[in-house]
């Protein structure tokens, strides 16, 4: 999955929330379908995460920004159908 060609075969929406789907959030609010593009775009290894969740706690967006998350859920009930899920 290193290729830079790695294109997604299908994608669903999210039905309800989990540790995952709050991740997709936050690399989809940044302007990324997922960890796999975040890492091709950007040329990095590792993504920060909170130690003690998990969850990503920094991101920089296409422009060169950076956005910064919160130890906690930040993916509301209501935005969680929008989330996608890439099948590779």
């Amino acid at each position: 999955m290193a290729s830079s060609d790695v294109k997604p075969k299908s994608v669903s929406h999210a039905k309800k929330w989990s540790e995952e789907i709050e991740n997709l959030y936050r690399f989809q609010h940044a302007g990324y379908r997922d960890e796999i593009e975040y890492k091709q775009v950007k040329q990095v290894s590792m993504v920060d995460r909170w130690p003690e969740t998990g969850y990503v706690k920094k991101l920089e967006r296409r422009d060169n920004t950076f956005y910064y998350y919160n130890r906690q859920r930040e993916c509301d009930d209501k935005e969680v159908h929008k989330v996608k899920i890439y099948a590779y």
